[in-house]
C-alpha cells in the first residue's frame, strides 16, 4: 500500500507541477503582492482605519507573512533560493532571521526524527533529562504550553527565549557561525522599526508587543498539535480539516502530512492532492486527524493535550 501511494503521488505531482510551472506560480506571486501591499497600506492609512482595527489587520498580515516565509523556504515561487529569500528577508514578524528559520525548518523535515527533542528543531516536547533539571516555574510553563490558550499565551515566549537564548549561548561558547546572521537581522529590524515609527507614527514597542507577539500567537495555532509521538513516523503528522479562514492563513499547511510527503508541492495544490488520495492519506495518518482548530480549542482550551515529556525517550 505504501509503495502504491508514493508512486501514484509522484506521478500526480509531476503533472501538477508541470501545470504550476506553466502558470508561473501566479498564486504565490499574487500572495506576495497582497501580503506586502496589505501590510504597507495598513500602516499608510493607520489613522484613517483606527488603531484597534489597524492593529488587528497588522496581526493578520504578520502571521500570514510567516506562512509565506514557509512557502519561500520550500522553493517557491522560483527555482532560485536567493530570489525567494528577497520576499521573506525583511523582519516584518520580528523574531527570527529568515536564514535561521530556513535552516532549522529544513532539518525539521527529517521525518524519522519528528518530535524528538534536540533532533527535531520544532519539537514541542522535552527529554526526561531536561525535565528533571527544570525548575517548577519552567515546568508549569511547559504544561501551560500544552493547552490551546496557553499555547497562544506562552508558546511564543518559550520559542523566542529558546531561539535567542540558544544563539547567545553559542556565541558565548565561541561559536560565531551565526553571529553575522543575527547582527544583520537586528540591524534590519532596528531600521524597520525606526522607519515605521518616524513615517507612520506606530511605535516600536507597540509593533513588537501589540502586533508581532500576537501574530506569533496566531501563527502557532497551526503547530499546536500538528505532530505527536508515534512509532510510525508518518503517523506523527496531522491531517487537520480546518475551515476556510485557517486554510487561507496557513496556506493549506493544516494538511500537514501531505506537505511532509511532498514538501516541494506549492500551497495551492495541497488540497487537490489530498482529495485525490484522501482514503489512503487517512489510513496512513493512523487516525491522526482533527476536525478543525475549533475542535482543539473546545477540547483542550484549558487542559493539556498530552504531556510535555516525550514518552519514547529513555
Amino acid at each position: 500500500m505504501q509503495a502504491w501511494i508514493d508512486t501514484e503521488q509522484q506521478r500526480e505531482v509531476v503533472a501538477e507541477r508541470t501545470r504550476a510551472l506553466w502558470r508561473g506560480e501566479w498564486p504565490t506571486w499574487l500572495l506576495i503582492g497582497v501580503i506586502h501591499g496589505g501590510w504597507l497600506a495598513t500602516l499608510a492609512f493607520w489613522r484613517q482605519i483606527g488603531a484597534v482595527p489597524a492593529t488587528l489587520l497588522m496581526i493578520w498580515w504578520c502571521a500570514w507573512y510567516m506562512s509565506l516565509q514557509h512557502e519561500l523556504i520550500h522553493g517557491h515561487p522560483t527555482r532560485w533560493p536567493w530570489v525567494n529569500r528577497l520576499f521573506g528577508y525583511l523582519p516584518l514578524a520580528v523574531w527570527y532571521p529568515y536564514q535561521i528559520y530556513r535552516e532549522s525548518h529544513l532539518r525539521h523535515h527529517d521525518d524519522f526524527n519528528l518530535t524528538m527533542p534536540a533532533l527535531d528543531a520544532e519539537s514541542n516536547y522535552v527529554s526526561p533529562v531536561a525535565w528533571t533539571a527544570m525548575s517548577r516555574p519552567r515546568r508549569a510553563l511547559h504544561w501551560l504550553n500544552k493547552t490551546f490558550w496557553g499555547r497562544m499565551l506562552a508558546g511564543p515566549a518559550l520559542a523566542i527565549v529558546s531561539t535567542w537564548g540558544g544563539a547567545a549561548r553559542r556565541i558565548v561558547a565561541g561559536d560565531w557561525r551565526d553571529a553575522g546572521v543575527w547582527l544583520r537581522h537586528l540591524a534590519t529590524l532596528a531600521a524597520l522599526l525606526w522607519w515605521i515609527d518616524t513615517t507612520f507614527g506606530v511605535s516600536a514597542v507597540w509593533y513588537v508587543l501589540a502586533i508581532s507577539y500576537p501574530a506569533q500567537s496566531l501563527a502557532m495555532i497551526r503547530s499546536y498539535y500538528e505532530h505527536r509521538p508515534a512509532e510510525d513516523h508518518k503517523q506523527r503528522i496531522v491531517l487537520n480539516d480546518a475551515g476556510l479562514v485557517f486554510r487561507v492563513l496557513f496556506l493549506n499547511n493544516n494538511l500537514h502530512l501531505v506537505h511532509h510527503d511532498l514538501p516541494s508541492l506549492p500551497w495551492y495544490l495541497l488540497p487537490r492532492v489530498y482529495r485525490a488520495r484522501k482514503a489512503a492519506y487517512n489510513a496512513r495518518s493512523g487516525g491522526f486527524q482533527i476536525n478543525g482548530y475549533g475542535e482543539l480549542m473546545r477540547r483542550y482550551g484549558f487542559r493539556p493535550i498530552d504531556a510535555p515529556v516525550h514518552p519514547r525517550m529513555p
